[in-house]
């Protein structure tokens, strides 16, 4: 005869009001975001006006407000801790691991001090609303078009020649492998050595647990960490040096992952 205990008999009940209680905070979280994104829409638009450069500054400011806003109004609590202090006026080459759909909002609040650029997928800007703010803040690239890669870094480069920061996602897209990290693309690295910019890497270690990828009814509130790694310097570096400029900075992220204990990492 099978044994059907009290915790088995309310398992499946539990499980279902769990599902439905994560689908209506993640509509509710949606529509967070969309009012202060209609909120800052106007003012986006009247910055746009003012060039890529001051335009751009002050639309980088809204974001961020905008990412303050919404972790602050879905119980993410975000801290982010600094290996060593950045120096004041050198612009960096950011790179961060890329695990969820929160990683931009996260990475917008992680930065201070400075003034960026984002380097982001050209299909993000197609977004109704969203999209417009997203293309007059973000350096767009369409992957899979040799000509529209090359266009993208001659912008990231002139970007770091004003003395901006830039940030890239090495990844290029989810990491869905259950490892630390997957295969890193040489832009970051290649644009780094030819600008003699330092790298500085960046680990969001629990985004992950707070939305995955697999689903946008998966958020849910909680800690969220940005660790700083220690920036790597370029100087004197050429291009034969980049498949092991590559190789420490992939090792640095993998290792910090781990020691973090971040939670898509399996085996």
């Amino acid at each position: 005869m099978v044994k059907i205990t009290e915790q088995a008999i309310f398992a499946v009940p539990m499980r279902y009001f769990a599902r439905f209680a994560g689908i209506l905070f993640t509509l509710y979280a949606f529509v967070v975001f969309t009012v202060f994104l209609l909120l800052i829409l106007p003012f986006v638009i009247i910055a746009s006006f003012f060039g890529k450069i001051n335009g751009g500054n002050f639309i980088y400011l809204l974001c961020k407000a905008w990412s303050r806003f919404f972790v602050t109004m879905t119980g993410i609590f975000h801290r982010t801790s600094y290996g060593e202090p950045g120096m004041p006026g050198q612009p960096y080459v950011y790179v961060f691991n890329h695990i969820s759909f929160l990683d931009i909002p996260v990475m917008l609040l992680s930065i201070k001090g400075c003034r960026f650029r984002v380097l982001g997928k050209a299909e993000m800007g197609r977004i109704p609303l969203f999209g417009f703010i997203y293309r007059s803040a973000a350096v767009l690239v369409e992957r899979d078009n040799a000509a529209n890669r090359a266009k993208s870094v001659l912008q990231l480069k002139a970007v770091l020649r004003k003395k901006i920061s830039i940030v890239i996602f090495p990844e290029g897209t989810f990491n869905m492998t259950q490892q630390p990290l997957k295969d890193f693309y040489d832009g970051a690295f290649r644009i780094a050595i030819e600008t003699q910019t330092p790298i500085r890497p960046v680990l969001l270690p629990d985004t992950y647990d707070r939305m995955n990828y697999r689903s946008i009814f998966s958020l849910q509130p909680g800690r969220s960490r940005a660790v700083y790694l220690d920036a790597v310097p370029t100087q004197g570096l050429t291009i034969k040096d980049l498949p092991a400029l590559k190789a420490t900075v992939y090792k640095m992220m993998e290792d910090g992952l781990v020691k973090l204990d971040a939670g898509w990492i399996k085996g």
